[in-house]
């Protein structure tokens, strides 16, 4: 999905927002892209494409998850089997919304992603490994490409947290700080 600027639109169109739980959302991903107005599987898309059936990590272009705010896309990415987006830039609020609900963020510079779309190109299915602790993505075991994250944001997706896991981390502490701002300041309770 190299193209620049996909859309939260494109990534989940917004007939597929009607529901009020999370469920169903891997339906949706791509849907105008992977499926035919006849409703079966696009095979001119990458990802219905035999050599990148079940795939877990997405090579993105520039800006991927730009437009409106949907969390909506992420959880359809994630329920698909989507665990790592790799590219050089992500919207803003499409980045965060990733980092929250457990699908890795691989920033990597233009030359990164060129080395890896070459391994891609040479016409074999291509093993890619991501070791978050070590921040490696490593191709075919060979090579190992670094990548940036937040030392926040990583210990999160190791530890599987959300973001109220993370918060209850501190329990003691924020027990703490209300047993001592309670009688600092009786008149609250």
């Amino acid at each position: 999905m190299l193209n620049a600027n996909i859309d939260t639109d494109v990534i989940m169109p917004k007939q597929f927002l009607k529901g009020i739980d999370r469920t169903g959302l891997d339906k949706g991903v791509f849907f105008d892209q992977r499926f035919r107005a006849d409703g079966q599987p696009n095979p001119d898309f990458v990802l219905n494409q035999p050599a990148y059936a079940g795939a877990k990590f997405l090579l993105t272009g520039p800006n991927f998850g730009c437009g409106s705010s949907r969390e909506h896309a992420v959880w359809g990415l994630y329920q698909l089997g989507i665990r790592a987006l790799i590219g050089t830039s992500f919207a803003g609020i499409f980045f965060d919304n990733c980092m929250r609900n457990g699908v890795l963020i691989a920033l990597v510079d233009e030359a990164q992603l060129r080395q890896i779309m070459t391994h891609d190109t040479l016409g074999k299915d291509l093993k890619l490994t991501i070791d978050l602790p070590h921040q490696e993505i490593r191709i075919e075991e060979k090579e190992a490409i670094r990548f940036e994250i937040d030392q926040l944001r990583k210990n999160v997706l190791i530890e599987g947290l959300d973001p109220i896991g993370s918060t209850l981390q501190h329990k003691d502490a924020i027990l703490n700080f209300e047993k001592r701002h309670l009688a600092e300041n009786p008149w609250l309770a």
